[in-house]
This record gives C-alpha cells, structure tokens and sequence, in this order.
C-alpha cells in the first residue's frame, strides 16, 4: 500500500481517538493513541486553537506528522482574549488590533511581517468586527457583544419551547 495522507482539524493538545481521527486512522493500521500522543505534544503550545494537521502513514506503518498554522481568525481571537468576532462586522466591534499584534500574528502565520501579511491580518480582523488601531473598545460596545453572544442561546431556547408547544397542538388536535 503506498503512502497515506490523513488530514484534520484538531483542537491543540487535546486530540483524541475519536472522530475525526481515529476512524481515518484505523485502517491505515496504525497505533492510533501514538499517532494522538504525537499530535498533542507537537501542538500543546496552540492549546485552546483549531490547528491543521497531516499525519502521514507510510507503507511500513510508521508515520510522520505536520501540523500547519492555526487560521488567522483563531490567532486574532487568541491575541485579543475573544471568543469570537462580531456578528455585525462595521457596525459593531468586538476589539481593536494593534499594529504590533498584527505583526506578531503575520510573523507567527507567514513567517514574516511584511506589509502584505500585515495587510492580510488586519483585513481578516475587519472582516470579524475587530477595528484596526481605532483605540480600545468601550464599555457600551463590549456590553452590546455580551448581548449580542446571548441571544443565540436565548433564540435557541425560544425556538424549543415553540417547537414544543406546536408538538403538543398537533396531538391534541389529530
């Protein structure tokens, strides 16, 4: 059997056997808790971050892992302490990027700081609702992202109950 490419998403140090490994693994006839030993000791620095990863099983059943950058997204949240960006990307912000986070997130993805990459950076920020160099954000703004990251759950919940009530209509009027 020639070699083979398995590719997954896995959260940085906490790889498992289950989905979407072990699964991809198992038949390649790997050890499969060695190949998630490995992955978690070569990405427990990205820990709390999606990070791509190859693992390539040779045809003696040994293999080799790679395991890419996290996307800019991840490393923008991470660098800011965020949970996620703003759902209404110019009107609302969720922070503010320095130009300085915004060369140590080019250096860490692309290896460089050039003024592209920076570019890149900040336009991905803009893109989540994160301002660039517009000064911290302020109590108002970050009160309305609390809101703003309860009412799914509020939505979620509402839609449940409705759901329910509809459920018992239906079987008291068949």
């Amino acid at each position: 059997m020639p070699k083979q490419t398995i590719e997954a998403m896995v959260e940085g140090g906490k790889a498992s056997a289950g989905p979407p490994l072990g699964p991809a693994l198992g038949p390649a006839g790997v050890n499969v808790a060695d190949v998630v030993a490995k992955i978690n000791e070569k990405t427990k620095d990205m820990a709390g971050m999606k990070v791509p990863v190859k693992v390539i099983v040779n045809e003696d059943k040994s293999f080799d892992i790679e395991v890419g950058t996290p996307p800019v997204s991840a490393l923008i949240l991470k660098e800011l302490g965020l949970q996620k960006g703003s759902g209404e990307p110019g009107r609302k912000r969720a922070g503010d990027l320095t130009m300085e986070q915004a060369r140590k997130i080019a250096r860490i993805k692309f290896g460089s700081d050039s003024e592209a990459n920076v570019r890149q950076v900040i336009g991905s920020a803009r893109s989540m609702g994160i301002s660039f160099e517009k000064g911290e954000v302020t109590e108002e703004e970050l009160k309305s992202h609390e809101e703003e990251k309860k009412e799914p759950e509020e939505a979620k919940e509402e839609s449940e109950t409705t759901e329910q009530s509809n459920d018992n209509k239906e079987t008291t009027s068949g």
